[in-house]
């Protein structure tokens, strides 16, 4: 949810665009299915749903299997390979981030989200890479903003350095 709201901060405050932001959460108190979609647009959002996604950020196996299938072979996929097993004939293959081993190295697992986030400032224009850390770092909790920067340029660089999806290999 965190990284859909920094998602829509960068592309409405420090991008000068427009979005909206809807989030579903399971009946679960804490660590069931959640999903944010996020809407950005040069111009005003009429419907504030996501329809056709060009972006998908999938981090659970639960949401592989209810999200990750019959899309349009724009849509980029971005999961996590510790979490999400994706089908091997998926074409084209998910770009892929190991953010939560990344964050577990940085000895905080809870900056896995942002890790993910530099990734896709790295492999994608959504959003100019400085808007969206600066939204990271005026959305996190006082005090962690350099563990936060820190996470975020971790992905940033990963994503530089293995986010090309037509290499065939995805980290």
């Amino acid at each position: 949810m965190l990284s859909g709201q920094i998602v829509g901060r960068a592309a409405s405050i420090y991008d000068n665009g427009f979005s909206t932001l809807t989030q579903s959460y399971g009946p679960e108190a804490r660590g069931g299915a959640c999903t944010a979609e996020v809407v950005i647009s040069d111009e005003p959002i009429g419907y504030p749903y996501v329809q056709n996604p060009e972006i998908l950020i999938i981090l659970s196996q639960e949401a592989y299997t209810k999200y990750g299938h019959g899309l349009s072979a724009e849509t980029q996929m971005i999961i996590d390979p510790d979490l999400v097993k994706p089908d091997p004939s998926q074409n084209p293959a998910p770009l892929s981030i190991p953010a939560t081993r990344m964050a577990r190295d940085m000895g905080r697992v809870v900056v896995a989200n942002i890790i993910t986030l530099g990734f896709l400032a790295a492999v994608n224009d959504l959003v100019f890479p400085e808007a969206l850390k600066n939204s990271v770092l005026t959305s996190v909790p006082k005090g962690t903003e350099e563990l936060n920067s820190k996470a975020f340029e971790l992905g940033y660089d990963y994503g530089l350095e293995h986010g090309k999806q037509s290499e065939g290999t995805n980290g």
